[in-house]
């Protein structure tokens, strides 16, 4: 596996409402899209700075995992999205490797990209997430 490039940092944040006017006011980008992602019990908000999206990521459930990440870390950098070619291959070459997955196979993210996550005991503390644009 090697990634094409940073796809996008995910910030988890306890408001989208309050987060967003710090991107577009203070940083002067432009949030381009808001989504829920219902079976991930969140809502995000994306904006590109040069080739790499930040999303925020608000809970819309404590009990979900951006709600638990707050509850226990607070609000801030919460993964690290890598674009990958194959995602199905490289979550076994990286499973081959030792690294211990989260994802055992793809699913469907914000922007219809198919995710897999990696467990940060095995990525050095960093929640680590592959991603791949779906075949058209």
């Amino acid at each position: 596996m090697k990634p094409t490039h940073i796809e996008h940092i995910g910030i988890a944040v306890k408001s989208l409402d309050e987060a967003i006017p710090y991107y577009e006011k203070v940083l002067g980008l432009e949030c381009y899209a808001v989504e829920e992602v219902a079976d991930q019990k969140v809502k995000t908000a994306f904006f590109m700075v040069g080739q790499t999206k930040i999303e925020l990521l608000e809970s819309t459930d404590p009990e979900g995992p951006i709600g638990k990440f707050i509850e226990k870390k607070g609000e801030g950098i919460h993964h690290i999205a890598f674009a990958v070619e194959n995602l199905k291959e490289a979550l076994t070459a990286t499973a081959e490797k030792g690294v211990k997955l989260i994802d055992q196979e793809p699913r469907k993210g914000a922007e219809g990209l198919n995710i897999a996550f990696l467990h940060p005991k095995s990525t050095f503390g960093v929640l680590t997430e592959l991603c791949e644009h779906p075949e058209e």
